[in-house]
């Protein structure tokens, strides 16, 4: 696999601000909000440790899909503080999630970045409140009650400004924690990320969407506000 010390840089392509189902407003854009994703065209992605955008991937109806499971992608452009929306919908037993702040030091996506969940909570029973739909992956739990039924569309919405991490779901903050915290820290050499030394400690990376996992995702309106 490409290493990053072989990637060429990519440059965020300037397009105007146009989400897949309504019209960035002049409010919005004053505010500094950019378009990752419009409905009509990937420029702004690539594979992960990939220069190309991966097969398998489709954009349908303005929404961004795949079926089965594909390569993850990876934004061309790195943010540091941000507020990211966008909505998300899945399959039956369906399984993503959304990285933020991620690099490509290492093989997987998720072995340097934290992540937003995305789970059918209703088909994957034996999951926790600490791997369901908008938790902190495996850090900090979901509150539950939040999340649509499978195959309906949810909002998301991931803000992290000045260390301090929210999740939130369809209106609802389900999640929160303090980057590099004292409890932080506790939760994740508590878990699985204790294996890899550099989780979570890039200030700045990219926004990735897992694709290898099971269930068919689609996403729209990806939208990012950088608060640096």
């Amino acid at each position: 696999m490409t290493r990053l010390s072989k990637l060429a840089t990519y440059a965020l392509p300037v397009g105007v601000l146009i989400l897949a189902s309504c019209v960035t407003t002049p409010a919005q854009a004053q505010g500094g909000w950019k378009t990752l994703f419009d409905g009509t065209s990937t420029a702004a992605w690539r594979g992960y440790q990939k220069a190309e955008f991966p097969k398998g991937w489709s954009i349908v109806d303005g929404a961004l899909t795949k079926e089965t499971p594909v390569e993850d992608i990876i934004s061309k452009e790195t943010f540091g503080d941000f507020e990211l929306a966008f909505e998300w919908k899945l399959g039956k037993g369906g399984n993503s999630g959304v990285f933020y702040r991620a690099t490509e030091e290492y093989i997987k996506v998720y072995w340097s970045a934290p992540e937003y969940q995305l789970l059918d909570d209703v088909n994957n029973p034996g999951d926790t409140r600490l791997t369901a739909a908008g938790s902190i992956y495996a850090l900090y739990p979901a509150a539950d009650g939040a999340q649509k039924p499978f195959g309906e569309w949810n909002s998301a919405r991931i803000v992290l400004h000045k260390g301090h991490l929210e999740h939130w779901l369809n209106g609802t903050k389900v999640a929160e924690g303090d980057w590099g915290s004292d409890d932080w820290n506790g939760k994740v050499k508590g878990s699985k990320f204790v294996k890899w030394p550099n989780f979570a400690l890039a200030k700045r990376g990219a926004i990735a969407i897992q694709g290898d996992h099971q269930g068919p995702l689609a996403l729209r309106n990806i939208r990012i506000r950088p608060l640096d």
